[in-house]
């Protein structure tokens, strides 16, 4: 019987629960079937610190090699490695990990060479099919005459950490205290040697790998996962503390008082600094749930901004086609030109301590110049007919006055002081919300207002 993959193969990866819902039978097919849609000769492949992840990447890579497939593994690595070592080396990649998800989960984030995105539009979708029918029928055998392909090791951590600083110049800053959560996750990896050199004092928690996540989940976006973060700060007296999520890909900032920096105050502090960069002109891409702030700085310092989609591989997009020089999201994910499009959130912080360490106030100063708003957050609500609450929540806003609907991705409403949006989730039974407004009391009024139609 063919495997059913609908749970498993989402918008753009490839996650589920290891291995009720896949294992390293399935891990080989979608190595085979990753390079026969790709036509790749060659590919790169990483993992995480998960359990899992070893057997499923090596599996993966056998599956590739049998179809006559150079492998090259670079092992332990963030995401953001991975998509350093597709660029440099100009090959297609898999990463094996669930980012933030909990240890019992693993999946497959996949690019083609350049670190382009493979998602259900550019790839995915195939590689699906390919996967379901092989599970039935088995995989058929090479090509006559297909050589197996090779597998063999390299290192890309010193080569990562050093483009990255080839990026972000540090080497004047002031010297800076700065702690660290890995939280269990990649960032104990790649931390070590990106800082090495700079003027930084590092205060390193939960650097230890280990996939099983002992101290928190290693999902920033959380409050909970950042608070033992934020009170480290505070008892080290840092200048700032950097959060990072499972796979390292995503960075969340703490000030100097140990209160969270928006990441879309982050987005248009990197926004202004790489439009400097490039002589004050540019593209930028936000999602459409980042702050007004965005925007708003974007053309303050000559860009252009450009309003996209919620998700990696639509902003990689559109990047790619409008040649844009940075991209930012509301969940810490920083895309830079300059990193073959892909996301870094390792880069974004060098940004940060750059910035930082470039004048003498303290971070919350530095920060509220692009922090102009008040915003919920995300709100999730698990709704069974995502469908039906989007269309009662659209007919109480069509009429309104003054309101303005777009449907880009779910739900948009905007008004002179506030807007909100509402979208389901790809992974998960949700509806989740995102509102910004003017002033406190506004945005409550908002929030509550929706979240009644939302929970109805």
């Amino acid at each position: 019987m063919a495997a059913d993959l609908s749970n498993i193969v989402k918008a753009y990866d490839v996650r589920g629960v290891v291995p009720d819902e896949w294992d390293e039978a399935l891990a080989e097919l979608f190595g085979a079937a990753f390079t026969e849609v790709t036509g790749a000769t060659a590919i790169v492949v990483g993992h995480d610190m998960r359990p899992s992840s070893p057997g499923l990447s090596a599996a993966f890579a056998r599956g590739a090699a049998a179809r006559g497939t150079d492998v090259t593994l670079i092992g332990l690595c963030s995401t953001d490695q991975l998509y350093y070592a597709s660029g440099k080396l100009d090959l297609p990649g898999a990463m094996f990990t669930a980012s933030h998800n909990p240890a019992r989960y693993n999946g497959i984030k996949l690019c083609r060479a350049g670190a382009a995105p493979v998602g259900q539009d550019t790839g995915l979708t195939d590689i699906r099919a390919l996967v379901e029918q092989w599970s039935e029928q088995g995989l058929p055998a090479a090509p006559e005459g297909t050589t197996p392909g090779t597998v063999t090791g390299q290192d890309t951590l010193v080569g990562y950490a050093e483009h990255l600083k080839s990026l972000v110049d540090l080497t004047g800053i002031r010297p800076l205290k700065v702690v660290v959560d890995a939280g269990n996750g990649m960032g104990g990896h790649t931390v070590p040697t990106v800082f090495e050199g700079l003027p930084l004092e590092l205060v390193p928690m939960y650097f230890e790998l280990d996939g099983t996540f002992p101290n928190h989940e290693a999902n920033p976006l959380d409050p909970k996962n950042i608070v033992d973060l934020q009170e480290r700060v505070k008892a080290e007296g840092a200048d700032l503390g950097l959060a990072f999520d499972g796979d390292a890909d995503r960075c969340f900032v703490v000030d100097e008082r140990g209160e969270g920096v928006s990441p879309s105050a982050v987005t248009a502090l990197v926004a202004a600094r790489e439009l400097a960069r490039n002589g004050g002109t540019g593209t930028v891409i936000h999602n459409l749930i980042t702050s007004w702030s965005v925007p708003e700085v974007v053309r303050e310092n000559g860009g252009t901004p450009v309003r996209t989609r919620v998700g990696h591989s639509f902003i990689k997009e559109e990047m790619a086609r409008s040649g844009a020089i940075f991209g930012g999201e509301h969940s810490a994910h920083y895309y830079f030109k300059d990193f073959w499009n892909a996301d870094t959130g390792m880069l974004a912080a060098l940004h940060v301590l750059a910035a930082l360490g470039g004048q003498e106030g303290p971070l919350s100063e530095l920060v509220s110049s692009y922090d102009r708003y008040t915003g919920s957050g995300e709100i999730n609500s698990t709704v069974a007919d995502q469908a039906g609450r989007l269309a009662a929540v659209k007919a109480a806003y069509a009429g309104a006055d003054g309101v303005a609907l777009d449907e880009l991705d779910g739900l948009t409403a905007t008004a002179a002081d506030w807007w909100f949006n509402l979208r389901p989730s790809n992974t998960e039974p949700l509806l989740r919300l995102n509102v910004e407004a003017r002033d406190p009391e506004t945005l409550a009024r908002i929030r509550d207002e929706v979240l009644a139609l939302v929970r109805a």
